[in-house]
């Protein structure tokens, strides 16, 4: 299984990369779907069936708005110069990611040690999940066992979003004479 996921990061990685240096931007945003549902396929390698429910449904959804995007308008990237403005742009994105940088490194001082949970509610789930799902995968036996009508709940919701979605991306204004 390692080396099957290994091979599919391989192909994430050369998407990602061709998106980047992409100069049609159809082919590019192409790649980035190559690069998300290589993702769904490595969830479900994984056994992580919930993620990978919630990937494939955001990844369609995004994959659709993106390319009637790029339909609508040119498929060429522009050439714009490099100035003051993208500079400053530039240096206040770094400034922003380091502050949230810094506050990330302090949030995690004071996060429970890995594998101690503070909830008295998780004791239950930790213990006896195995015993009682069968599953192996902690998270997909709570999430199919004990949570299940939740969780189909979640996924009606993803679904009607995406159905909403492809629904507004398919009406067009009505033209007045």
């Amino acid at each position: 299984m390692e080396l099957t996921i290994s091979i599919i990061l391989g192909f994430m990685i050369i998407g990602a990369i061709y998106a980047i240096h992409a100069k049609d931007l159809l082919s590019a945003v192409i790649a980035m779907g190559i690069v998300g549902y290589g993702l769904v396929i490595c969830f479900l390698l994984l056994k992580a069936p919930d993620l990978a429910i919630v990937q494939i449904v955001i990844e369609t959804i995004t994959l659709v708005i993106m390319v009637a995007v790029v339909l609508d308008s040119t498929r060429k990237e522009l050439e714009l110069p490099f100035d003051r403005k993208s500079l400053v742009n530039m240096v206040t994105g770094f400034v922003i990611f380091a502050g949230l940088f810094y506050f990330f490194l302090h949030a995690i001082e004071h996060l429970d040690p890995l594998g101690m949970h503070s909830l008295r509610m998780a004791e239950p789930y930790v213990n006896g999940a195995v015993e009682l799902t069968g599953s192996i995968n902690l998270v997909t036996g709570v999430l199919f066992d004990f949570r299940a009508y939740d969780t189909l709940g979640e996924a009606v919701i993803l679904y009607t979003a995406a159905l909403g979605a492809l629904t507004l991306l398919r009406m067009k204004g009505k033209k007045t004479v």
